[in-house]
């Protein structure tokens, strides 16, 4: 029966919605017609009750009770007497109808004992005709019992039934139709928002379906949507943020790997160093999982509440393993100045190295004979300075220095996607700091990390 059931079911909004309300409209026209109907039957049988004793009222002038027998006298009403009427007195019959409408004996039987109860009542015979008997004052105990059949207000009861039936399903009809029209009307909106979505294909369109010029319960449903195609803007921006993050950091490990294989091929080498090759590979996969697990856990914790999961490091440790690890810099020299023995900053050791790398890499990259790093203590934080001596920054370029992926030359012959610097300032503020360009410095390039302490 189930699929019977769902076989039979409307697909459609519409279709089943004007289902709903046929169905609805067929429950509430059946209780008014049959409230309709009851009601009709009731006044009639109360117009024929009202009949059939103005009858037995007109036929009570034509009894004397004040003799001492009860008789019928002549009168103008003696047609009465022939009309289904019985007159009861002292227990005797004084007058009963020439013609009686069927079944009569059972008619005569019923209209006596109705004379022997003594009082007004009405009842109905083998279901066609009506019976009345009215009671007559006076020491002679009359009492006269009129009859009526029920046929003709039988037949106006069943017209008004069919013509009730007949109108009922003219209003269904009606309320089909009218319900599927409507319906489609007000689902118009859907179909247009349905149509617009369909247009713009990829999430990733500008376009909105905003609140105007729809109704309350679609506008807030567009505003639902919009919300969410926000959102989904946002996850899919964010992962191609994290995709070239991850692409733009790990290809340094990658091409250190690719060096060291090319070097250790290119003629036979000794057990030491292989052992070193070796060495260097392990550091450079371990490199590649701590970007990793640095990138990954960063965009989790963004995902989650915006921000990063502070951790406690020492910069002079990491700033000394990172410049050694840039490997022979030419004629290039690197310095680290630092005031204390040890500064702790509140980042994770993997994160403060994310933040650490563009700007060191840059510099060596840019600098044509030294590149200095300083770290200090200040009144808010930690301070790291990365300054070099190289060409600096255009001054046209400034204002898009940290727009991901915007390049000053891309024909400079580095290799760089422009993602460094973007990500550096993204992960410092993630923990509450900042990267920042010291546009003031005028003899190469100087790039500030504050940090906070810890």
């Amino acid at each position: 029966m189930t699929p019977l059931v769902h076989r039979l079911t409307p697909r459609t909004l519409r279709g089943r919605l004007s289902l709903v309300a046929l169905t609805t409209a067929a429950l509430i026209m059946t209780l008014l017609t049959v409230v309709f109907n009851l009601a009709i039957t009731r006044h009639l049988r109360a117009q024929a009750d009202a009949e059939l004793r103005n009858r037995a009222e007109a036929v009570a002038t034509t009894v004397d009770t004040g003799g001492p027998r009860a008789r019928v006298r002549e009168s103008v009403n003696d047609q009465l007497l022939d009309t289904n009427v019985w007159i009861f007195a002292d227990g005797r019959l004084l007058e009963r109808p020439s013609a009686t409408p069927s079944p009569a004996g059972r008619l005569s039987a019923v209209a006596g004992d109705m004379a022997g109860t003594r009082r007004e009542r009405c009842t109905t015979v083998a279901g066609s005709v009506r019976l009345c008997s009215l009671p007559m004052p006076g020491a002679h105990a009359a009492t006269i019992v009129t009859a009526l059949s029920l046929g003709p207000y039988r037949s106006s009861a069943d017209a008004l039934l069919t013509a009730s039936l007949g109108l009922d399903a003219v209003m269904l009809v009606c309320t089909y139709v009218l319900t599927r029209l409507s319906v489609g009307r007000a689902l118009r909106p859907v179909q247009s928002m349905t149509d617009q979505a369909a247009q713009w294909g990829a999430v990733g369109s500008e376009e909105r379906f905003g609140a105007a010029h729809h109704p309350v319960e679609l506008a807030r449903l567009g505003g639902s949507l919009d919300v969410l195609l926000d959102r989904i803007r946002s996850v899919l921006r964010h992962e191609r943020q994290l995709t070239g993050e991850l692409s733009h950091e790990l290809r340094t490990p990658l091409t250190r790997m690719v060096v060291e294989l090319d070097w250790w091929r290119a003629r036979p080498r000794s057990e030491a160093e292989t052992w070193t090759t070796h060495q260097r590979l392990a550091e450079a996969a371990r490199t590649m999982r701590g970007i990793c697990d640095a990138l990954l856990e960063d965009a989790r914790e963004r995902a989650l509440d915006g921000t990063s999961v502070p951790g406690t490091t020492d910069v002079l440790p990491v700033l000394t393993r990172m410049l050694a690890d840039l490997g022979p810099t030419g004629e290039v020299r690197s310095t680290l100045h630092a005031e204390e023995s040890a500064v702790y900053v509140a980042a994770p050791p993997a994160l403060l190295e994310r933040i650490l790398s563009p700007l060191l890499a840059n510099a060596v990259r840019y600098a044509r004979a030294c590149m200095t790093v300083s770290a200090r203590r200040t009144a808010d934080g930690v301070r790291v300075d990365v300054t070099d001596d190289g060409p600096g920054v255009p001054e046209h370029f400034v204002g898009d220095l940290f727009t991901p992926g915007r390049r000053a030359d891309r024909e400079d012959g580095h290799d760089g996607a422009g993602l460094g610097l973007p990500l550096a300032r993204r992960l410092a503020r993630s923990v509450g700091g900042e990267v920042s360009f010291d546009s003031g410095y005028t003899c190469g390039a100087r790039f500030t990390i504050d940090l906070p302490a810890r």
